[in-house]
């Protein structure tokens, strides 16, 4: 029953932070243009997310005529549901884990390669080739960062010497000392698993798949209502993950920045959520400040830059640790 607490405490936590950060990443956009952003719904446009959040809810569903409905309908819940699922893995705080199992960056990598299913189902089954197009253009985009990201995990993996997060974030303890991003062999990975988390969760410069400046907003583009919403619900959640992962493989995770009163007074899920905030604040001044990249850039970069670059650094790395470790 705890177990049961603890997954619905999770989600409705998790729902209600990304009500919030979608206000917040809107707020940065406007700043950063010298406007106001949302500012009508509830003081200060507090509650303008959850009035989006209704708006989508009444709104009709339209299935197109010639669509696969099962299937229609199945693809934004697998997307939504898959967003959900990986964060059973992520721990918020010492102990304060879902499942807190010894593979779970393998789960984790198995979790955001099923993500594509839910893509390629939506843009197929809305029989539209625009949309399958976006769909395909969308998985390739995912597949060939998924590869760099793999390599840059076992980087970090070679330093923890497990594949648990929570010993990932114990081995960067007591405090900034040991944060990964301040080892000489880890910061250009942290560089590198920054940029492609952008290109993984189709943020820009890399939204290629639904890229406002075009007509065709890519696999979702007969997407209406709440089908649309689940989509868009599953799309931030990963970003929040990415901003979750950055966090705990090289900022220390739940660690205090400095092991000394007050700051070690403060609850580990604190800076956990201090950490998540900013990097999606980062996430957000991405958008605002780098021109988007063509298709074919964003392709040279993931498979004839980032690929070697990861792999030449995991045989530097597995040299590295064998030999201090060896004496």
């Amino acid at each position: 029953m705890s177990q049961v607490i603890l997954i619905v405490l999770l989600t409705v936590s998790l729902l209600v932070m990304l009500a919030f950060l979608l206000l917040f990443d809107r707020k940065v956009w406007a700043a950063t243009q010298l406007r106001r952003g949302p500012n009508v719904v509830g003081a200060f446009g507090l509650l303008q997310s959850f009035a989006d959040f209704i708006k989508f809810v009444l709104k009709e569903a339209i299935i197109p005529a010639g669509a696969n409905k099962g299937v229609f309908l199945l693809a934004p819940l697998v997307s939504f549901t898959l967003a959900m699922a990986a964060w059973a893995v992520v721990p918020v705080g010492p102990g304060w884990v879902i499942a807190d199992i010894n593979v779970g960056i393998l789960y984790l990598f198995a979790i955001s390669s099923l993500g594509v299913y839910g893509i390629i189902m939506g843009g197929w089954a809305s029989n539209s080739k625009y949309a399958f197009l976006g769909s395909l253009r969308s998985a390739a985009q995912m597949v060939s960062y998924e590869v760099s990201i793999g390599f840059i995990l076992i980087t970090v993996l070679l330093f923890a010497g497990s594949l648990n997060l929570s010993d990932i974030v114990r081995a960067q303890g007591p405090d900034i000392r040991g944060w990964y991003v301040f080892s000489p062999l880890l910061f250009p990975m942290f560089v590198l698993f920054f940029i492609s988390a952008l290109a993984e969760t189709n943020r820009p410069p890399f939204d290629l798949p639904e890229a406002e400046s075009e007509l065709v907003a890519g696999f979702m583009v007969e997407y209406s209502s709440t089908p649309y919403l689940l989509f868009m619900v599953g799309e931030y959640m990963n970003i929040v993950l990415m901003c979750a992962m950055t966090s705990i493989l090289f900022f220390g995770g739940w660690l205090p920045p400095i092991d000394v009163i007050p700051f070690n007074a403060v609850p580990g899920v604190i800076w956990l959520l201090i950490k998540v905030v900013f990097f999606f604040f980062i996430f957000a001044m991405v958008k605002a400040i780098v021109p988007r990249y063509r298709y074919d850039q964003l392709m040279r970069l993931g498979w004839k830059v980032f690929l070697p670059i990861s792999l030449i650094w995991v045989v530097l790395t597995a040299g590295y640790v064998l030999v201090v470790r060896s004496g």
